[in-house]
C-alpha cells in the first residue's frame, strides 16, 4: 500500500476512534451522578485517621477551588466513562490498521488478540478500581498531626485515570509477547534466557507506571502483571514447539564444519 494510502487509512481510523469516544463521553454526561459515585467511592470508603465518608473537612473531603473546576470535573468524569465504554472499539481500529500487513493467519490470531485485550482492560482498570481504596488510606494515612488535606478533584481525578490507564495499559504486556513471538521477533529460548530480566522489568515498569508510591499497590501490579507474563510464556513455549514441528529447521544439530541439506541454486556436480 503507498504512503499516502497508509495515512488516509490511519486518518479513517483516528476518525472512527474519537466518534465512539465522543458517544462514550456523552453517555458520561448524561449518567454523570452515577460515574461520579463510583469513582468518589475508593476514597470516600477509605478510613483514614479514624473518619470516613468525604464529609470529614480537613480530612477525607474533596473539595472545589474555581468557578470553572465543576464543568471540568464532568469533562473528565466523561472522558473516563468514554474510555472506558468505547475500548472495544478503540481497541479493534488499532488491529483493523495493523490487519491488512498481516497474513491470513496472522489475522485470524488478531481476533483472538482482540477477544484477549478487551478483557484483559476491563480486568486492568476493575483491579485498579479495587485497589484505590487501600492507596488513599496509605497516601493520606501518611500525613502528619495537625496538618490538614485539602483534597482538590481535579487532583483526584487526574490520580484516578492516570491509575486506571496504567493498569489497563499494563495488563495488555502479555499480549504485546505473544504478538511479538508469533512474528518471529521473540522465541522461548530467548525468553527463558532473559526470563529474570523480563520479570524485573514489569515489576519496575508497573512502578514508573503506577502513580501511587504506595507498596501494596505496586506489588498488587506488578505480581498480577507477573502472573500474565507466566501465562504469554506458557504460549510463546506451545507456538514454537509447533513450529518447529510444522517447519523442522535444516540447521539444526550441524557443526559449524558440516555442509547443510539445503541444494545449492546451481547443478550438482557428477
Amino acid at each position: 500500500m503507498p504512503l499516502m494510502d497508509h495515512i488516509r487509512e490511519l486518518r479513517t481510523r483516528v476518525v472512527k476512534m474519537t466518534l465512539a469516544l465522543a458517544a462514550g463521553m456523552t453517555a458520561g454526561f448524561i449518567f454523570f451522578n452515577q460515574a461520579w459515585h463510583v469513582i468518589e467511592r475508593p476514597l470516600c470508603s477509605a478510613t483514614i485517621r479514624g473518619h470516613s465518608g468525604c464529609r470529614t473537612p480537613g480530612v477525607n473531603q474533596l473539595v472545589l477551588n474555581g468557578p470553572l473546576d465543576s464543568f471540568y470535573l464532568r469533562v473528565k468524569v466523561a472522558v473516563i466513562v468514554g474510555v472506558i465504554l468505547s475500548s472495544p472499539i478503540w481497541l479493534y481500529q488499532i488491529w483493523a490498521f495493523v490487519a491488512p500487513g498481516l497474513h491470513a493467519r496472522e489475522k485470524r490470531w488478531s481476533y483472538i488478540f482482540l477477544g484477549a485485550a478487551i478483557p484483559l482492560f476491563g480486568i486492568g482498570i476493575t483491579l485498579c478500581y479495587l485497589s484505590l481504596g487501600r492507596s488513599m488510606h496509605y497516601l493520606l494515612g501518611l500525613t502528619p498531626s495537625g496538618v490538614q488535606n485539602l483534597i482538590q478533584v481535579d487532583q483526584y481525578m487526574s490520580f484516578v485515570m492516570a491509575m486506571m490507564l496504567a493498569f489497563g495499559l499494563a495488563f495488555e504486556v502479555p499480549l504485546l509477547i505473544v504478538m511479538l513471538n508469533l512474528a518471529g521477533v521473540l522465541t522461548h529460548e530467548r525468553f527463558r534466557k532473559w526470563r529474570r530480566a523480563l520479570i524485573f522489568g514489569v515489576f519496575l515498569i508497573a512502578g514508573m507506571a503506577n502513580p501511587s508510591p504506595d507498596p501494596l499497590t505496586m506489588l498488587i501490579l506488578g505480581g498480577a502483571c507477573a502472573l500474565l507474563v507466566e501465562a504469554a510464556e506458557l504460549i510463546v513455549w506451545a507456538n514454537d514447539r509447533r513450529r518447529a514441528r510444522l517447519h523442522p529447521d535444516p540447521y539444526t544439530g550441524l557443526t559449524d564444519d558440516e555442509l547443510s541439506p539445503l541444494q545449492s541454486g546451481g547443478r550438482e556436480r557428477s
